[in-house]
C-alpha cells in the first residue's frame, strides 16, 4: 500500500508540474498529460510504471471516453441527430473509406501485404475522440462550425468501430473462432433489442426515477443513480457486440431533452475528467522510442504522411460538403491525429495474424506520436484562419447579433425569477434558468422558458453551464440563506462575474454585498415605493412631485449600493446591450431594475 501511495504521488506530482508548464505556453493540458506518461512510462529512463501495468491502466481509463461520449449524448438531442444524418452519415463514411484507402496504399506501397494494408488504413483513417472533444471543449468551439462538422465525423467513426472489428477476422489467414456460433438473425435481433432496452430505460425510466430522487433532494442518490445509468447501457451494449462508447451515448442522448441535464452532467463531469486524464498518461506511456528509434526514417515518414493524406482529405470533403473554407481547415488539423480505438483494432488484428508484432508496435507508436501533435497542430491551423476569421467577424457582426452573444445566468423561478427572465426572452437576451425544484423547472419549460434542473452553489454544475462566460447572474432565491451561499459560492469560484440579487428584506442587503454581490435590489422597497406613488397619485399629488418624491427617496436608499459598487466599476466595461441600447451600470441602478414600470422624472 506504500508503494501505491508513492507511485500514485509521483504520477500527480508530475503531471501537476507538466500540465502547468504545457498550459503556461500555451500548449493545453492534453500535451502535458502525455509528456506525463513519457516520464513515467516504462520506455524512459526515468520509467516509474513497468510494461505490464500500461495495458491495465489503459483499459481502466478508456472508461473516460464512455463518459465523455455519454456527455456528448447529453448535449446531442435526437432531433439534431437526425439533422445531421447528411454529414454523419455522407461526410463521415467518405472520409473513413477515403483516408483508409489513401493510407492503406501507402502502406501497401511499402511491401504490405493487402489484407494487412487494408486494416492498417482503415485504423489509421479514424481519429481521437478523447483528444478532439477535449481540445474544442477548452477552446469552448463545440458549437461551432467546425465544432458540429469534426463531431459529426467522430460519432460515423465511432459507429464504424463495430462492422471494423468484425472485418479483421475475414482479413486473416487464421481460422476465426467466434465467440458466438448462433445464426446471424438471431444476433441481429439480439442486438436490436439490446438497443431498445437502452432507448427505453434511458428515455422513460431513468428520468421517471431521477425525478423522484431530486424531489426528496437526495443529491448523492442522483448522481450515484445516474452513473448506474451509464455503466448498464455500457454493459448492455459491450455483451451484444457493440461498443460500450456508444451505449453510453445513446443513454446520454436519451436524457437530453430532461431538465435534469445540467445536473447530470455536472455528476459525472468529475469522474470523466479524472478518467480522461489517466487515459491521455497511459497513451504516452504507450511510446515505445526505443523500437521506434531503430528506424527513425521509416516512422517519421510513417507520421507525416498520415497526416498529410488525412488533412487534404479532411480539407476537400469539408468544402464538398458546403463547409467554409475556416471552419475546413480547422476541421482538417483538428482530426488528422490516429485514434484510441486504433489501439483496440491492431490488438485484434496482431492477434489474427493480420499484422506482425513490428508493424503493431509502430502502429500504436504513430498513433501516439500523431496524438501527441494534435494540440500544436490545431493551434497552427487557427493561425492559419484567424486573420480571414476575424475580417469575416467584423463585417459581418451586427449589433443585434453582438447582443445574442450575451448570456445572463437567473437562479431562481420564483415570481421575480419569472418576470426576469420574461424580460430577457422579450430583450431577446439568451438566458438560461436554474431551480432546484423540478416542479418549477417543469412549469417554466411549458412557458417555453430555458429552464434546468440544478444546484446554483455546486462548482461542477457551474463549469458545466459555462457561468465564467456569463456577462451577469442575477440571484433571485427566495430563501435568505440559500442566496447568501449562492452570492458567496459565485463570487468565490468567479471573482470577475457580474453579481446582481434580489432580496426580500432590508437586513440582507449588506451581508450580500459583503459576500460579493455587484448590485443589490429590496424588492420591498421597490414595492413600498409604488404602492405609495400611487396613494399620493390618488390624493391629488401631481406626477411630477410624485416622481421626484420617489426618486429621491429610491436614491437615499440605494445610496449604500452605488458607494459598494464604485470601486468595481471597472467590472461593468461589457454591459449587455440590445438594438434597444439596454445598458446597466452600477451608478443607474435605480434608473434600470425597478421591478414595475414608473413615470420618468423631470
Amino acid at each position: 500500500m506504500n508503494d501505491l501511495l508513492l507511485l500514485l504521488a509521483i504520477i500527480l506530482f508530475v503531471a501537476a508540474v507538466t500540465v502547468t508548464l504545457s498550459k503556461k505556453i500555451g500548449l493545453g493540458s492534453i500535451l502535458g498529460l502525455l509528456i506525463t506518461g513519457v516520464i513515467i512510462g516504462p520506455y524512459t529512463p526515468g520509467k516509474i510504471i513497468v510494461k505490464e501495468h500500461v495495458d491495465n491502466i489503459l483499459h481502466v481509463s478508456e472508461f473516460g471516453i464512455v463518459l465523455l461520449l455519454f456527455i456528448i449524448g447529453l448535449e446531442m438531442q435526437p432531433k439534431r441527430l437526425w439533422a445531421m444524418r447528411r454529414v454523419v452519415f455522407g461526410l463521415g463514411s467518405l472520409q473513413i473509406l477515403l483516408c483508409g484507402a489513401g493510407i492503406g496504399a501507402y502502406f501497401y506501397l511499402l511491401g504490405n501485404p493487402i489484407n494487412a494494408a487494408v486494416i492498417i488504413g482503415l485504423t489509421l483513417a479514424l481519429s481521437s475522440t478523447a483528444f478532439v472533444i477535449q481540445i474544442l471543449q477548452e477552446h469552448n468551439e463545440f458549437s461551432s462550425e467546425h465544432g458540429r462538422i469534426g463531431f459529426a465525423i467522430l460519432l460515423m467513426q465511432d459507429l464504424a468501430i463495430v462492422p471494423l472489428l468484425a472485418l479483421v477476422p475475414l482479413l486473416s489467414d487464421k481460422i476465426a473462432v467466434l465467440p458466438d456460433d448462433s445464426p446471424m438473425w438471431m444476433q441481429t435481433i439480439s442486438v436490436i433489442g439490446a438497443l431498445l432496452v437502452v432507448i427505453v430505460f434511458g428515455r422513460w425510466v431513468v428520468p421517471w426515477i431521477l425525478n423522484r430522487m431530486a424531489r426528496k433532494g437526495y443529491r448523492e442518490s442522483f448522481s450515484l443513480f445516474v452513473m448506474f445509468a451509464v455503466v448498464l447501457a455500457s454493459y448492455v451494449m459491450d455483451h451484444f457486440g457493440l461498443s460500450m462508447a456508444l451505449g453510453a451515448f445513446i443513454m446520454g442522448m436519451m436524457l437530453s431533452t430532461s431538465k435534469y441535464g445540467f445536473q447530470i452532467h455536472a455528476s459525472v463531469e468529475s469522474a470523466k475528467s479524472l478518467l480522461m486524464s489517466i487515459f491521455f498518461i497511459s497513451v504516452g506511456m504507450s511510446i515505445d522510442f526505443a523500437t521506434l528509434a531503430q528506424t527513425p526514417f521509416l516512422f517519421v515518414s510513417n507520421v507525416a504522411v498520415i497526416l498529410l493524406v488525412k488533412i487534404i482529405i479532411l480539407f476537400l470533403l469539408s468544402m464538398l460538403f458546403g463547409t467554409s473554407k475556416e471552419a475546413s481547415t480547422k476541421v482538417a488539423f483538428l482530426l488528422c491525429q490516429g485514434g484510441e480505438f486504433g489501439f483496440v483494432l491492431f490488438g485484434v488484428a496482431k492477434a489474427f495474424g493480420v499484422i506482425d508484432d513490428t508493424m503493431f508496435i509502430m502502429g500504436i507508436g504513430v498513433i501516439s506520436v500523431s496524438m501527441a501533435f494534435t494540440p500544436s497542430l490545431y493551434a497552427f491551423g487557427c493561425r492559419l484562419t484567424r486573420r480571414n476569421v476575424q475580417a469575416e467577424i467584423d463585417n459581418a457582426l451586427t449589433p443585434q447579433e453582438a447582443a445574442n452573444n450575451a448570456k445572463v445566468v437567473v437562479a431562481g423561478y420564483g415570481d421575480t425569477g419569472h418576470v426576469l427572465a420574461q424580460m430577457l426572452l422579450d430583450s431577446s437576451i439568451p438566458h438560461i434558468v436554474i431551480d432546484k425544484n423540478p416542479e418549477v423547472v417543469k412549469k417554466a419549460q411549458k412557458e417555453n422558458i430555458p429552464a434546468y434542473f440544478g444546484d446554483i452553489t455546486d462548482p461542477k454544475l457551474l463549469n458545466v453551464i459555462g457561468v465564467e462566460q456569463a456577462q451577469m447572474v442575477i440571484v433571485s432565491i427566495d430563501h435568505n440563506a440559500s442566496a447568501l451561499k449562492a452570492v458567496s459560492t459565485l463570487r468565490s469560484l468567479y471573482p470577475m462575474l457580474k453579481i446582481l440579487a434580489r432580496v426580500l428584506d432590508r437586513d440582507l442587503k449588506d451581508k450580500l454585498l459583503e459576500a460579493g454581490a455587484n448590485w443589490v435590489v429590496v424588492e420591498t422597497l421597490e414595492s413600498s415605493l409604488h404602492i405609495g406613488a400611487e396613494a399620493l397619485k390618488v390624493l391629488g399629488v401631481a406626477d411630477e412631485e410624485v416622481s421626484e418624491l420617489v426618486d429621491s427617496l429610491r436614491k437615499d436608499e440605494m445610496m449604500t449600493i452605488t458607494e459598494e459598487t464604485d470601486t468595481e466599476s471597472e467590472l461593468t466595461d461589457d454591459p449587455i446591450q440590445t438594438d434597444t441600447d439596454f445598458e446597466l451600470s452600477p451608478t443607474d441602478t435605480d434608473n434600470n431594475l425597478t421591478p414595475h414600470h414608473r413615470p420618468e422624472a423631470s
